[in-house]
């Protein structure tokens, strides 16, 4: 099993603990991805209002009564293998909160952005945060609010607090664009190279896209989940490659 071999679980396994779309729309819901048998029982033993099926064995895997939670999220900092999470997408019509047991220091700052990963640490999105919750209870198991594009409710499983492209890195340095603005202005429906060039003026200094095009090329389409190669290039306009200005001015001379 993939699970056993590397501790990601199969697109089956997510499948059968996602709630229905129904209930996603009416509010926040836990969502427990623990698939092994185990001798646990602190997620059953912590929910107040029964929204967790009774464990026969303490080595049963727990289920979720999606009529009966309501994603207060005491289970989220009970769990000692950070198994659950809360995910609402009734936030907004665009965006989902994606609650995140997090146990590493030191926290991140609320209204900070984040890089949110999914089950296998891979980068997917910009993550805002919200909310950085401590339970009095679990003092060493944080929940951490992410606001993330709706659509990724169901994969944005963790973040990294810094990266190597973060929204300060300068991705266009002859119009000074960051790539914190490239991202919000993707976010926004910015879909194509173009429409992030009228928008921005990325690639539209004096190096004509030739240090930012790629770097541009490649966040759009991870953002939007898209195959670099069927994502359609701008207009060039000439110099496609840079020459002296003594070049310029010898064929004048030239022509006289």
């Amino acid at each position: 099993m993939l699970l056993e071999k590397t501790g990601i679980p199969s697109e089956d396994l997510i499948k059968a603990v996602t709630p229905s779309e129904s209930r996603r729309k009416k509010g926040p819901i836990a969502i427990i991805e623990c698939f092994q048998s185990i001798p646990c029982n602190p997620c059953y033993t912590s929910c107040k209002r029964g929204a967790i099926k009774e464990l026969k064995n303490i080595n049963d895997i727990p289920e979720i009564y999606e009529d009966k939670c309501n994603g207060c999220g005491l289970c989220v900092s009970k769990c000692p293998g950070l198994a659950i999470f809360v995910i609402d997408e009734s936030y907004s019509e665009t965006e989902a909160i994606v609650r995140i047991p997090y146990e590493f220091l030191p926290l991140p700052e609320e209204g900070s952005y984040v890089t949110g990963t999914d089950r296998d640490c891979h980068a997917v999105c910009r993550a805002k945060v919200i909310k950085v919750q401590v339970h009095k209870s679990q003092d060493r198991t944080a929940i951490v609010w992410l606001e993330v594009p709706k659509h990724l409710s169901m994969r944005v499983r963790g973040f990294k607090i810094s990266d190597f492209f973060s929204d300060n890195t300068f991705v266009c340095r002859c119009e000074e664009v960051t790539l914190g603005e490239l991202r919000e202005f993707i976010r926004k429906g910015y879909r194509t190279i173009d429409e992030l060039k009228r928008i921005s003026r990325v690639c539209m200094g004096s190096c004509q896209g030739r240090n930012c095009l790629q770097i541009i090329i490649g966040e759009l389409a991870r953002m939007t989940e898209t195959n670099p190669a069927e994502l359609p290039m701008p207009a060039f306009r000439p110099p496609v490659k840079p020459i002296k200005l003594e070049f310029l001015c010898q064929e004048e001379f030239d022509e006289k």
